[in-house]
């Protein structure tokens, strides 16, 4: 498994390379530009807010699309920096947008008294799949700091219907990396999870339900729905403020 918080020297990556992740997730957060923006802005000694969207994931019946602006906040100390995210949710018919507020601990979440310090913090939300009937979303929350080997993912389940939102991850079971998968193949209404010790190559597989109960989930399979669509809004957004 491949997994670094720390800036590379020689790095020229940009959004277009080959996509990396610091869980080698199958759906990977911009971990490139992340990098490239950090590298960047340390060869210039220059701090400043980054931006970036990621792509539209459009759901079965082509009425939602859902996708997330990424901001970096840059400083000369790199494990000074800060990466935060809205996962935003539009309808396509009527343009209203909804913003999707995780319950994850380091996510910026108005609603909750977490104590996170953003110094250092990554909270990145990324749209992973649609429901087969496209009345919820499933996205990723991947999170970290900058300079550790902290780095797990949840599950961030938006039920349309209930106007419910579940932030969910493995429960009792020990790890200290935990992967988001999709949906599982066996149970639609569970999320399938990888989840092991840094170090142990012997990971097992775990879905979990809106409570985050856990179940082990031996030889089930991750399920995706949804049409991945970009446009001129996809990537960089904007130079350092």
């Amino acid at each position: 498994m491949h997994y670094s918080t720390s800036p590379s020297p020689g790095l020229a990556m940009s959004h277009q390379s080959i996509q990396i992740d610091p869980l080698d997730s199958p759906h990977p957060v911009p971990w490139g530009w992340v990098l490239a923006t950090l590298n960047a802005s340390s060869s210039s000694n220059l701090s400043g807010t980054y931006c970036y969207r990621s792509q539209s994931l459009i759901s079965p019946s082509q009425e939602y699309a859902a996708y997330s602006r990424i901001q970096m906040q840059v400083e000369s100390e790199y494990f000074r920096s800060h990466v935060t995210s809205v996962l935003f949710l539009e309808n396509l018919r009527t343009g209203d947008l909804q913003a999707i507020t995780p319950a994850s601990p380091l996510a910026d979440n108005p609603f909750l008294n977490t104590g996170a310090d953003l110094e250092g913090r990554i909270s990145i939300a990324i749209p992973v799949s649609w429901s087969e009937s496209g009345d919820r979303l499933l996205a990723r929350e991947f999170e970290s700091f900058f300079g550790s080997d902290i780095a797990s993912d949840y599950a961030v389940i938006v039920n349309q219907s209930r106007n419910r939102v579940n932030t969910v991850a493995p429960t009792k079971i020990d790890y200290t990396n935990a992967v988001l998968l999709g949906w599982s193949q066996f149970e639609p209404g569970r999320v399938l999870f990888r989840a092991g010790m840094m170090g142990d190559e012997n990971w097992q597989q775990w879905t979990v339900d809106t409570t985050g109960q856990t179940m082990l989930a031996k030889g089930d399979r991750p399920i995706t729905y949804g049409q991945v669509s970009s446009s001129v809004w996809t990537g960089p957004q904007m130079q350092p403020q």
